[in-house]
């Protein structure tokens, strides 16, 4: 319960800036020389203040630099980032035992394609010697999704089905692997 209960703003959101716009309303000289009643212009001043990628202290430091309120009409209009953490899934790596490798953890995120994410983050995946699915020769597809030379099998996950962290497996990808269950292509598969 602070004071922007109620506002719409959620803890995390950001202040990505800041504009106070001044309104006021003034007379026509023009026209005050007759008896006419003379008609009111509305005249904005905007004052425009950026502050994302700011601390705490210097958004309230910037904030608090726009002068005080003098009249109701004035109104600020608060530019609000809401920062969403993407849920990650911790994937343990477990190599054969004949190519002596240590396992290894990676943090990966939901949305994150498994192929593309080992790869970035310097895991060894497609065997050059190994043998294509489609055309029986070597070497890897790109990621087409038609040599099967990324498949990793998937074991259990902790606090849920593991199954339940991955896309689902398509028609294609079944049928490649049918021989092979528990495993799946890692070229086609989502995390999250």
């Amino acid at each position: 319960g602070g004071t922007a209960e109620g506002v719409g703003i959620a803890e995390g959101d950001s202040i990505v800036g800041a504009t106070l716009a001044l309104r006021q309303s003034s007379s026509s000289s023009s026209s005050a020389q007759s008896n006419e009643t003379p008609p009111l212009q509305t005249v904005e001043e905007r004052i425009d203040l950026a502050t994302e990628c700011l601390g705490y202290d210097a958004t309230i430091s910037a904030l608090a630099s726009l002068p005080p309120p003098s009249s109701p009409s004035e109104e600020l209009l608060l530019t609000v980032k809401r920062i969403r953490r993407q849920p990650g899934v911790d994937v343990t790596l477990r190599y054969p035992p004949s190519s002596n490798e240590p396992d290894a953890t990676l943090r990966l995120f939901a949305g994150e394609n498994l192929r593309r994410a080992m790869l970035t983050r310097g895991i060894k995946l497609n065997d050059p010697l190994a043998r294509r699915f489609d055309s029986g020769g070597r070497g890897d597809c790109g990621a087409d999704g038609t040599c099967a030379t990324c498949a990793v099998g998937i074991g259990r996950g902790e606090g849920s089905s593991s199954s339940s962290l991955l896309s689902p497996m398509k028609d294609t990808e079944r049928q490649i692997l049918k021989e092979k269950p528990g495993w799946r292509m890692a070229c086609k598969v989502v995390v999250g």
